[in-house]
């Protein structure tokens, strides 16, 4: 089984906090659609006739695009990959939940929303620069529902700094009432070249301090634990049959091919990207180049990203996985590193499988480190 991911590099607006690629010149959306178009065509080889078990709409703002657009690239995938799907999920914005949307993405076969929320509040709303209102947020699943869906996602964003853990308590409160069935969420986090890295930077922001995410990362385990939903990745939460199949098989290592400017791909063995750049992505496909580049990596590499990758999630990594696909004996060369961190609470170790603990999953990339090889 395999998967696809699509990066739609374009949003109406630049929310302040965000660092991934995107444009707000809608101008070429055409041209970036036909390009993908290409792509696909071009790579129809990559997944070496594995069957594709889900379709990812990510970016970016994949609400965007209208029904043409996304009914074109549908059936571009239809006409060069073998079909045996699960899920096809759709990130979209609130604002962006139109009737008349909704009913096109059914039409379309898209069965799953992952709906841009980041929070309830109007005020932080306005901060981050969403363009969406917090009524439109708290409609935004019922509107959906009414429409016929049944599979949500609702990403949040925890640690916005406040005298109090009040918003964020507030927040998560009103997300589990939704109970959208699956929810992602991220700490606040300053990058350099984003509205909140710049005003960090001249002293303008002060974000919030660890202590205090960590604080609103431990409410979130234990109210979501308390609503239904499992913890099967540090940022995510589902509850039995709604966890998302694109990303669970993402970080157990089932390929993917990513499409557009920006996304990655995954042969099962190797990683790769495409140019995050628009122009540069649009202009290799007219010269019906393929502009993905792949990875140097070692051995070495790849046992590190499955150790980084398996232990972000609930069924952590197989040490006689490791040893099948990469030749690595974890257990024989870090075993005194393992039994330390099982003796103080940040691993879970049987033997066989390793996993963080609820307080190691604080510590993921840490942890992680020290098991490197």
């Amino acid at each position: 089984m395999a998967g696809i991911y699509i990066h739609i590099p374009f949003c109406r607006q630049a929310c302040h906090y965000c660092d991934f690629h995107f444009s707000t010149n809608l101008g070429r959306v055409d041209q970036m659609v036909a390009s993908i178009g290409t792509e696909i065509d071009l790579r129809k080889d990559f997944l070496k006739d594995q069957k594709l078990e889900t379709i990812y709409f990510g970016g970016g703002t994949p609400s965007l695009l209208s029904e043409k657009h996304l009914e074109f690239l549908l059936n571009k995938i239809r006409g060069n990959f073998q079909l045996a799907l699960k899920e096809v999920t759709l990130e979209a914005n609130p604002d962006d939940l139109s009737e008349e949307n909704l009913k096109a993405w059914i039409s379309l076969g898209i069965d799953r929303l992952s709906l841009g929320i980041q929070s309830f509040d109007e005020e932080v709303l306005k901060f981050y620069n969403r363009a969406h209102s917090a009524k439109e947020a708290l409609e935004a699943i019922s509107r959906g529902r009414n429409a016929g869906f049944d599979k949500f996602s609702i990403d949040l964003i925890y640690g916005f700094p406040h005298s109090d853990h009040s918003i964020w308590k507030k927040d998560l409160k009103e997300a589990l009432l939704q109970d959208p069935g699956h929810i992602s969420a991220y700490a606040l986090t300053v990058e350099p070249k984003t509205a909140l890295g710049k005003w960090a930077e001249k002293g303008k922001f002060h974000p919030a301090e660890e202590d205090f995410a960590a604080e609103q990362f431990e409410w979130l385990q234990e109210q979501s634990e308390n609503a239904g939903y499992m913890q099967y990745e540090i940022s995510n939460f589902g509850k039995l049959g709604q966890f998302a199949l694109h990303n669970t098989n993402y970080w157990r290592g089932v390929p993917y091919l990513g499409l557009g400017p920006s996304a990655h791909s995954f042969d099962g063995d190797k990683r790769g990207a495409n140019p995050a750049h628009n122009a540069s992505y649009i202009s290799i496909l007219e010269s019906e180049k393929i502009p993905y580049q792949e990875e140097h990596s070692t051995i070495e590499d790849r046992a590190n990203d499955r150790i980084m990758t398996g232990l972000r999630t609930m069924w952590g990594i197989s040490l006689s996985n490791l040893v099948e696909d990469y030749g690595i004996d974890l257990w024989q060369t870090k075993s005194s590193t393992i039994e330390k961190l099982a003796r103080q609470g940040w691993l879970n170790w049987d033997g066989k499988t390793l996993s963080l603990t609820k307080r190691g999953m604080l510590l993921a990339d840490s942890i992680a480190a020290e098991l490197f090889i």
